[in-house]
């Protein structure tokens, strides 16, 4: 099968960052895998830092941690789904990627396609809706239909923090407030429904005070240790602060004067582990797809990037190196 992957950590102005191979297919499924035939795959941050940053040693490696396509086979305990259904995922970091024309994965973190849209826009949702789902409902653990607070998602424009303010504002009553630094940044997140857009590359607790909002709920999607100080002054005591990007420490003693906590949300958790509720992957990729086809959420794809091959892929993971993506970048197909 024709394949994307990567053999050594390069930058990605380096020719042979991603490269286009032919590898054998993968295994019959077993236990509770499903044998997807890929249609469409998307780029996310975690591509990026793994290219960059996990060495494979010379062996490729397939990245992907999105995709949408079509059952072609099923294990013997995979009993969700049937062959032909279409499905979109994000799959799991410590199995081969979706960057091929086949891919095993397990049928519990795997959610039936929204009717309402094609593979490309599929393939850009699952992996920041779950990450987005989790932090708001279980990490930050926000009421669904919750009333008379305020939620802060800082950087609303990316992936992560575009689904965030949909959730948000669709399931929550809550006061939805984003950060974004660019009119057209600013623009998307009025679109998607953020209430107030404060600006990141000011004093953000200046911005918040001055709308008289503390924040019970702090959803961080990039920059948390840029915007700590900030962030502990504007949680609300007894608050509740997420983040979801790459740093080894932070002050965390700013937060014991407000009696607010601190959570990671980390989506391949439950895959990596294999925990007992694995499967609530596999509902809210469900719900998801049902508010999409009911038009209660949209998708965040904002870039077509062409066909599923490396020189796709690599414009892709320049993007999202570049800071400046709005929504998400997709391939589909291929040659």
């Amino acid at each position: 099968m024709k394949a994307v992957a990567y053999t050594h950590c390069h930058p990605v102005t380096h020719e042979d960052a991603l490269e286009d191979i032919v590898v054998r297919d993968p295994s019959e499924p077993r236990g509770h895998d499903l044998l997807v035939e890929v249609r469409a795959v998307s780029v996310n941050p975690v591509d990026a830092k793994q290219r960059a940053g996990a060495d494979p040693a010379g062996e490729p490696r397939i990245l992907g941690f999105d995709a949408a396509g079509v059952i072609v086979a099923r294990g013997p305990d995979a009993h969700i789904f049937g062959n032909g259904e279409e499905v979109f995922y994000a799959g799991a970091i410590n199995r081969p990627g979706s960057n091929a024309q086949f891919q095993l994965v397990d049928e519990r973190i795997v959610g039936r396609k929204p009717r309402t849209l094609g593979f490309a826009e599929a393939a850009s949702m699952p992996l920041t809706a779950i990450t987005a789902w989790e932090a708001l409902f279980d990490r930050l653990r926000i009421a669904r239909g919750a009333a008379g607070g305020a939620l802060l998602v800082i950087g609303g424009a990316g992936g992560v923090g575009s689904m965030a303010i949909q959730l948000a504002r669709r399931l929550t009553k809550l006061t939805v407030v984003t950060t974004a630094s660019r009119p057209e940044t600013r623009a998307w997140c009025e679109e998607l429904g953020a209430h107030h857009v404060l600006d990141h590359s000011g004093d953000l607790a200046a911005q918040a005070k001055s709308l008289g909002l503390g924040f019970p709920w702090i959803f961080s999607a990039t920059q948390t240790v840029k915007h700590w100080r900030a962030i502990c002054e504007m949680v609300a005591p007894q608050g509740a602060v997420c983040a979801i990007d790459d740093f080894m420490s932070i002050d965390i003693g700013r937060l014991k004067s407000k009696a607010a906590s601190f959570h990671w949300e980390a989506m391949f958790a439950r895959a990596i582990y294999g925990t007992p509720d694995l499967i609530a992957q596999h509902h809210l990729l469900n719900e998801l797809a049902d508010l999409v086809d009911a038009g209660t959420i949209r998708h965040a794809m904002k870039r077509h990037l062409g066909r599923i091959v490396a020189a796709n892929l690599l414009e892709g993971h320049a993007l999202v190196e570049s800071g400046a993506m709005i929504g998400k970048a997709v391939a589909e197909g291929w040659d």
